[in-house]
């Protein structure tokens, strides 16, 4: 299986740049409604948010509603000090700066143009079977309730 997201912009010209210029990505594909991007694995589609239908279910309700609520897009970098050195000298903004984390990791996070809210960390040390093993055997240990106090 391969994950490809497509995200829904204002402006594709602005939207473009950040993804290839700031971030590194290269296009795949342009035409006056849609861009793709790719870096590595990584696969982006980004669509005119202008062009959904009226009705459609990613078009904001009104001008208050947040575009990307509730996503957090993850990029894995093999050489985060680096890259987070690249973004700093384009003197894009950083919403949370390098640090490493209680989980291991090192990252960052930052905002695109459109709202979307980018975790850019370090690549998992641990082999993904072992990750992924990990996660097998946590998801099957026992939930404990929680009781409302009588």
């Amino acid at each position: 299986m391969t994950l490809r997201m497509e995200l829904f912009v204002n402006n594709l010209a602005v939207s473009s740049d950040f993804y290839c210029r700031i971030l590194g990505f290269e296009k795949t594909k342009e035409s006056e409604r849609y861009i793709a991007v790719k870096s590595g694995n990584a696969i982006l589609g980004l669509g005119l948010l202008s062009k959904l239908s009226s009705n459609h279910h990613l078009r904001p309700k009104s001008p208050y509603e947040r575009v990307g609520g509730g996503v957090e897009i993850v990029l894995e970098i093999d050489d985060i000090e680096t890259y987070y050195q690249r973004i700093v000298s384009e003197k894009y903004p950083i919403q949370e700066p390098l640090q490493q984390r209680s989980w291991g990791l090192t990252d960052f996070r930052i905002i695109d143009p459109d709202g979307y809210y980018l975790r850019i960390t370090s690549k998992n040390k641990s082999s993904r079977a072992e990750l992924l093993n990990g996660l097998g055997k946590r998801a099957q240990e026992p939930v404990k309730p929680v009781l409302p106090e009588s």
